[in-house]
């Protein structure tokens, strides 16, 4: 079960000063960089297994010639396969990417649907990646639950589930709305710098004390 509000405020609170030096998530840093949804949502899909020092870097070289869905449209599958080259799945995330375009001009007026059952539709989007746009790119409550979100809440004895598709769930039932989008923001940070999936720095940790520690084995 989720804590008590007092608890939930001192975890986010903690959390949000003690993390402000480390590198930020792939979808904020575009977010911060371009302010624009279409950036967002092309990175994020590009993102998915894959580090966000590789999206970066592949984000960097996509998005200095692939600007908007008329872009997207005009480039060719093998070009747009050459330019994220790096990423995971890259030939399928390139046929995604091109099949993008039509989608949005004929199925959604032109515009980047704002809702996660709308964005799912999208050729590429899972619940992670409508979370993600939802949050980052549309400033809206939702939830993106990662492996390392899935993980940590775990870990730290709010929910019990098997999937980061149960943990969504159970967090939309039970973590206020004003917690939803500091969620993947914040622990995704603390899942890459300090609890890690193996052997996590226990010892450096600043909601040590707040948490369960399920399932760790041996922390550092």
């Amino acid at each position: 079960m989720v804590q008590s509000s007092k608890d939930l405020e001192k975890v986010y609170a903690l959390l949000e000063r003690n993390l402000k030096g480390y590198t930020i998530p792939i979808a904020e840093q575009i977010d911060v960089k371009t302010k624009d949804p279409f950036f967002v949502l092309i990175g994020t899909i590009l993102s998915a297994r894959t580090k966000d020092e590789t999206t970066a870097k592949v984000c960097d070289r996509l998005f200095k010639e692939i600007r908007s869905f008329d872009d997207l449209e005009k480039a060719s599958l093998s070009k747009l396969e050459k330019l994220i080259y790096g990423v995971g799945f890259y030939k399928t995330k390139a046929k995604h990417l091109k099949e993008l375009p039509w989608i949005i001009k004929n199925e959604f007026d032109g515009q980047i649907p704002k809702t996660i059952d709308e964005l799912v539709m999208l050729p590429g989007v899972g619940r992670k990646t409508a979370n993600l746009v939802v949050s980052v790119a549309f400033k809206e409550p939702a939830i993106c639950v990662d492996t390392h979100v899935h993980k940590i809440i775990n870990r730290l004895g709010w929910i019990k589930t098997k999937t980061p598709a149960e943990t969504e769930k159970e967090l939309r039932k039970s973590l206020p709305k004003k917690y939803w989008s500091k969620t993947n923001y914040l622990f995704v940070m603390l899942g890459q710098n300090i609890c890690k999936p193996v052997s996590p720095f226990c010892s450096k940790c600043f909601i040590s004390k707040y948490c369960k520690k399920i399932g760790v084995k041996k922390s550092r």
